[in-house]
């Protein structure tokens, strides 16, 4: 005798059910509050590597099929949701790495700078997806620019960390600008100018 209870039995059922319905959906939407949030497991690295029960996913057609899933909500957690499934997974830092950047244009207010991350989106730095930077430090305690990849849910966006390599392409276009009255370095990109570090202090 098969007893198994399949998904969309659970549907059916439910759905014949009618007495006392609407004494009972307060009491459901307070048990729903109770019960733990779902978790899928997936984990994704500092480096941009994703893992499925600890293993790697070496496929690139679905690691960005799954980033293509990827959300965040307003406590800043990320969810993989689907058509059929959605739970939290753990990020240890940032979801995505920026890997390279393409140069066009001229310079300065007139150039753009493009960036492809390790799930091969193609981010081009401007009013949209700013450069985010803690800045405004001593240069020996400089912190790793991320890129605004995507809008998550109120203020938590979905980002791109910069690669070290790219850091380094990311100082030798720097110019010197102003920020809040603060002489800094930084780039421009589509008439935007992102700033980087404070300038080195005079000796």
């Amino acid at each position: 005798m098969n007893n198994k209870i399949e998904p969309s039995n659970l549907l059916v059922s439910s759905s014949g059910m009618s007495l006392c319905s609407k004494q009972t959906s307060l009491h459901e939407k307070i048990t729903q509050q109770d019960q733990p949030l779902p978790h899928l497991p997936f984990h994704i690295c500092r480096d941009g590597t994703w893992l499925y029960r600890g293993s790697p996913i070496k496929r690139k057609a679905l690691i960005c099929l799954f980033a293509s899933l990827l959300r965040r909500d307003s406590m800043g957690r990320y969810w993989l949701k689907s058509t059929t499934e959605s739970g939290l997974i753990h990020v240890e830092d940032v979801p995505f790495m920026a890997i390279e950047l393409d140069f066009r244009g001229k310079c300065n207010r007139h150039q753009t700078l493009c960036f492809r991350t390790n799930v091969d989106e193609l981010i081009c730095l401007g009013e949209d997806h700013p450069l985010i930077c803690d800045w405004d430090r001593p240069l020996e305690d400089s912190t790793v620019p991320y890129i605004h990849v995507r809008d998550g849910e109120g203020d938590k966006p979905i980002l791109a960390r910069v690669s070290r390599a790219l850091l380094f392409e990311l100082a030798a276009l720097a110019t010197i600008g102003h920020v809040n009255g603060k002489a800094c370095l930084g780039v421009w990109s589509r008439n935007c100018f992102f700033p980087l570090s404070r300038l080195a202090d005079k000796e």
